[in-house]
């Protein structure tokens, strides 16, 4: 059973729904940040004291605000944590459902369970919390094709966006012409015609309608 937990949220309402949650469960000595890095730095604190955190509960977006600050996400401060070496376990707690970032948080930095923000998340947290104290992997039912081989394949944030702009209706003229604007490269119709068609082998598609098809099944856009 976890005892000492950190929730890093900026938002007060999530906060207070977690930690009624945390309550119910009999997880009592609870604490919260609104900023990453003082979030880091009570990680720091209490290992230094001998008094460390069982586990750590965490946004991804946090807003900006007067307050000067060196870790802007969650993602920042899961990486923090890692680099510092910090085994504390880690349950990221948002909105974002995009399986690439949820892959990269599972691979590359350990998170222990990954849960989507919702209907069901106070539900889905109080299950990620018995799942992960048996040393297992928990992750949301919109998120669970994150680990799915197809979804493994080799693609970034351009390709993703590349897919969306298809599936929004967008002609290979009107997308280069919109990362023109955002100042993306590579943005050439040629550069576009061969990504998309790697995307179409590595995904097996028949075509575009077909690649657009596939990338929303595995949840991708």
């Amino acid at each position: 059973m976890f005892k000492k937990v950190l929730i890093a949220d900026d938002y007060d309402v999530v906060n207070e729904g977690v930690l009624s949650m945390l309550n119910d469960i009999g997880v009592t000595n609870v604490k919260s940040e609104q900023y990453c890095d003082m979030a880091l730095l009570k990680i720091k604190t209490a290992n230094h004291e001998n008094d460390p955190f069982d586990l750590l509960i965490t946004d991804l977006s946090f807003k900006t605000d007067f307050k000067d600050a060196r870790l802007k996400s969650g993602d920042e401060l899961v990486h923090a944590i890692r680099e510092e070496g910090f085994d504390i376990p880690i349950i990221v707690y948002s909105t974002e459902d995009r399986l690439q970032r949820v892959r990269t948080l599972v691979n590359k930095y350990n998170i222990n369970a990954y849960v989507c923000k919702g209907r069901r998340s106070i539900f889905e947290l109080r299950q990620a919390i018995s799942v992960i104290e048996n040393n297992k992997l928990f992750l949301s039912p919109a998120v669970e094709n994150a680990l799915n081989p197809q979804t493994s394949l080799e693609m970034d944030d351009y390709d993703i966006n590349l897919i969306k702009y298809l599936s929004e209706g967008l002609s290979y003229n009107d997308i280069t012409i919109k990362l023109e604007k955002q100042n993306i490269k590579p943005r050439s119709l040629s550069s576009i015609e061969k990504r998309l068609n790697k995307l179409k082998l590595d995904f097996k598609a028949n075509n575009v309608i077909h690649l657009v098809a596939i990338a929303k099944d595995l949840g991708l856009i």
